[in-house]
């Protein structure tokens, strides 16, 4: 259902990644790009990272602190990103002010580290987008953000 985009030898296009993430994909990649800049001094680059399944994705970085990876799916994103072990202290504090969806995802993430781990945000809800980057902030303090 949510097929992400896994031929290796062809880099995708543009217009290829916003046809295949559909409109609310784009809707929702634009809204967290948008919130990544006024946080961070982001840099984009477009991945094949771990492997055949994961398929393209954007990688963000701050300086040389990576933030996310974004993975396009059929009619989605998923954003996935790695909580230290450092950083769990303050992800456990603000837990209860995520979903039950991101709570769970937390509860069942791929383990790294002695507490840390993996998480894979599939992004449909405008909650969901919140949740990616509320976790993004515990991964990386953003700078002062000036009122709109």
């Amino acid at each position: 259902m949510y097929e992400r985009m896994i031929d290796k030898s062809v880099q995708p296009e543009i217009s290829d990644i916003e046809r295949h993430i559909g409109l609310n994909g784009c809707r929702y990649l634009q809204f967290l790009e948008d919130a990544l800049m006024k946080r961070y001094n982001i840099q984009r680059e477009i991945r094949f990272p771990f492997g055949n399944t994961y398929g393209w994705g954007y990688k963000y970085s701050h300086k040389t602190k990576h933030l996310c990876y974004l993975f396009f799916e059929k009619d989605a994103i998923t954003v996935t990103l790695q909580i230290g072990d450092k950083e769990v202290p303050l992800l456990n504090q603000m837990l209860p002010t995520f979903s039950s969806k991101t709570q769970s995802l937390w509860e069942h993430r791929y383990l790294c580290g002695e507490n840390g781990g993996w998480v894979h945000v599939r992004i449909l809800s405008e909650d969901d987008l919140d949740d990616a980057i509320k976790l993004i902030e515990i991964r990386k303090k953003p700078r002062i953000i000036q009122n709109e």
